[in-house]
């Protein structure tokens, strides 16, 4: 399993000489098994993805964990979307009150864009998903509700016996009272546990999320015990303030990591940066 980040910055898009390191585009992911492969999130990291994607491939899937902006704000930039010779299934967590498909017509409409969702070339085809699991090639992805505001979900990518999750907006301490020791009622246990990667939310300082309690994400200590809690064997940090510097967020992992050991290994995620599970 290939797993390339081309985007992982939380909330908006920040680039600057300051944030080369790590990247200024917002959540895209992109998994790959041979000529097999999908795409995680539609952020602004979605369109140099597009430009580099296999013009070969017919058929192409985007897997969205939720609808805030920084999560689908690339797709009107993605390239395939304008050729008719291609399907997108675009996979999404199903609502109470409007159907995925009508959700993502008030972006692609103006004043927020130009281009009606109607007016794309490609054929698009919506999945809606909630607790469900489903098979794209050889993968078997689950999908699970998370904390985050929102209809939010978090997946579990398992090829063959190795499991990468990916939980980039994830409140993990919000769910249960006693976090981080009642698995039972933990937000994206049943996603994480065990996992051989697991990409998580670490846009907080402790401190800071104390004043952010509700607002869906997490502080990297907490991103840190829910590893510990789910056993995974690697963390890598996700969704980045759009403020912090590449030497704000080391400083952060300093901090949340000093005088501590751990069962697992753990680093900053970056742009570009390519992870193989074999």
């Amino acid at each position: 399993m290939k797993i390339t980040i081309w985007g992982c910055r939380g909330s908006l898009p920040s680039p600057g000489l300051e944030k080369n390191k790590y990247g200024g585009n917002t959540s895209c992911v992109h998994v790959q098994d041979g000529d097999v492969g999908f795409i995680l999130d539609g952020g602004s990291g979605i369109s140099r993805l597009g430009v580099h994607f296999d013009e070969n491939i017919k058929e192409i899937n985007i897997l969205l964990t939720h609808l805030h902006l920084d999560h689908i704000m690339g797709l009107g930039y993605f390239k395939p979307l304008y050729d008719p010779n291609v399907t997108v299934n675009i996979w999404g967590p199903s609502s109470s009150s409007d159907s995925l498909s009508k959700r993502l017509r008030q972006y692609f409409s103006p004043p927020l864009f130009p281009v009606r969702l109607n007016e794309l070339q490609a054929e698009i085809v919506f999945k809606e998903i909630g607790n469900d699991t489903f098979s794209i090639g050889n993968f078997v992805i689950q999908s699970e509700y998370v904390c985050h505001p929102g209809p939010t979900v978090g997946y579990r990518i398992r090829l063959e016996n190795k499991v990468f999750t990916f939980l980039p907006d994830h409140e993990p301490a919000l769910g249960s009272s006693e976090f981080p020791h009642l698995k039972d009622w933990t937000s994206g246990y049943n996603l994480a546990h065990h996992a051989d990667l697991l990409f998580h939310d670490g846009q907080y300082t402790s401190d800071e999320y104390k004043d952010r309690i509700g607002w869906g994400h997490s502080s990297m200590e907490d991103a840190i015990k829910f590893s510990e809690m789910t056993k995974v064997k690697r963390l890598v940090f996700f969704h980045y303030d759009p403020i912090r510097s590449d030497f704000e967020l080391e400083q952060m992992l300093m901090k949340s990591t000093k005088d501590k050991k751990f069962d697992f290994d753990l680093n900053l995620g970056r742009e570009n940066e390519v992870f193989y599970i074999e």
